[in-house]
């Protein structure tokens, strides 16, 4: 009975999780007077994908995305790595209360900093640029926190054997620890990556034009109740801004959930 239940609860969910989505499909797929309701016979159309795609510069927001998420992801795994490596295999002063200050980044939310952000953005220069989006997030605690509980679980045998024959700590670093924690990159890179693609409040506040602003901050220019709200054309840039991560989802779902499991296991 038990089993019957949680698997009805488990329908459920997946059916409210799936009706924005579905909602979101249909409208995207019909011209505007159908996109508030549902008739069989409605005819199918690209036209609000046409008509999304020109009232905005999309080419443009795909780019700058594109950059920011690469931009933060190759600075986090460099960053993490090193602070993970230095905090599961090196011994020096202070080393526990480093990590504790560290792993409070996790309790703060990074709304409450946007204001002290801005500030440092501005005294920088660099205000209004695609690495002034990704800046704050180059240090994660969440990254350090998972690759060092990663690399204290290799065992130090295989660190003593490297030094035998002669490895650098650049070298074991790179040849052992890094190889038997790919599993943990790719859960933390589809998370990272998921995450500064979907980010709205800060590169809202901080890019001011085109050149710098991402998909979603460009989604704001069909929500403008200048001309009305055209629903159809909404959901059709919405489905533009998902694609990539739904098609990356469709692709690499088994890696995907295999490796949030090994993540989960060690």
């Amino acid at each position: 009975m038990t089993q019957k239940l949680d698997t009805l609860g488990a329908w459920l969910l997946g059916i409210v999780w799936f009706l924005p989505l579905a909602y979101t499909l249909w409208a995207a797929f019909h011209p505007s007077a159908y996109s508030t309701r549902f008739d069989l016979t409605a005819p199918l159309t690209l036209d609000n994908f046409v008509a999304a795609w020109h009232a905005a510069p999309f080419a443009q927001y795909f780019l700058n995305t594109f950059i920011l998420v690469t931009m933060v992801l190759a600075a986090q795994l460099v960053l993490s790595t090193l602070a993970a490596y230095a905090f599961a295999r090196f011994t020096f002063r202070g080393r526990d209360l480093v990590f504790m200050l560290v792993l409070l980044q996790l309790m703060i939310m990074p709304d409450v900093l946007i204001v002290e952000n801005y500030r440092l953005m501005s005294w920088l220069g660099v205000r209004d640029t695609i690495f002034a989006v990704g800046l704050p997030y180059f240090a994660s605690a969440f990254g350090i926190f998972l690759l060092r509980q990663t690399f204290k679980t290799v065992p130090r045998e295989l660190e003593e054997a490297a030094r035998v024959e002669g490895a650098s700590r650049w070298q074991i670093l790179m040849k052992v620890y890094v190889p038997l924690a790919r599993p943990i990159y790719v859960a933390y890179g589809l998370v990272s990556v998921s995450y500064h693609w979907n980010n709205f409040l800060w590169p809202l506040i901080i890019t001011n034009s085109v050149e710098s602003r991402p998909l979603t901050v460009g989604l704001q220019v069909f929500a403008s109740t200048d001309q009305g709200i055209d629903w159809s054309i909404i959901t059709a840039a919405t489905l533009l801004s998902a694609a990539p991560l739904l098609v990356a989802f469709l692709l690499f779902q088994r890696q995907f959930v295999q490796s949030f499991m090994r993540a989960g296991i060690r």
